[in-house]
């Protein structure tokens, strides 16, 4: 067995803003507009952004605790139980979460976008173009 390095640590370069909590509905998310506030000191690796109608926001579930392998999917037990990393689940071994978003504006070190299922207070970890 190879040596294992150590963990990664990641710091946030933002959070996310959009008054919706935990529990929301996915739907609800995905059609809400949220504004991704980044730390201002990196406001200028967001230059050329805009030329991108969709970008990647990378994010850490921040709220989740555990996780089990199998999982009913949006925890609806009449569902069949499926593998974690077949789902969206934030339930999961490394609790990081991916989204294609619309970008809507920056303004400044704020993006707006359309289509982020994170909730109010989620730290952002990177941003890419999609």
């Amino acid at each position: 067995m190879a040596p294992q390095s150590p963990s990664p640590t990641f710091q946030p370069i933002g959070h996310v803003q959009n008054g919706l909590p935990l529990g929301t509905r996915r739907d609800v998310l995905l059609e809400s507009e949220s504004r991704i506030v980044l730390d201002p000191s990196l406001a200028e690796g967001l230059r050329d952004l805009e030329r991108e109608p969709r970008i990647l926001v990378v994010f850490l579930f921040h709220r989740s605790r555990d996780y089990e392998l199998l999982q009913h999917p949006r925890g609806d037990e009449t569902r069949p139980r499926r593998g974690v990393f077949a789902l969206r689940s934030p339930r999961r071994p490394n609790p990081i979460g991916v989204t294609e978003v619309e970008l809507l504006e920056i303004r400044g070190s704020e993006l707006r976008v359309r289509g982020l299922d994170a909730i109010d207070g989620t730290p952002v970890l990177d941003l890419k173009p999609a």
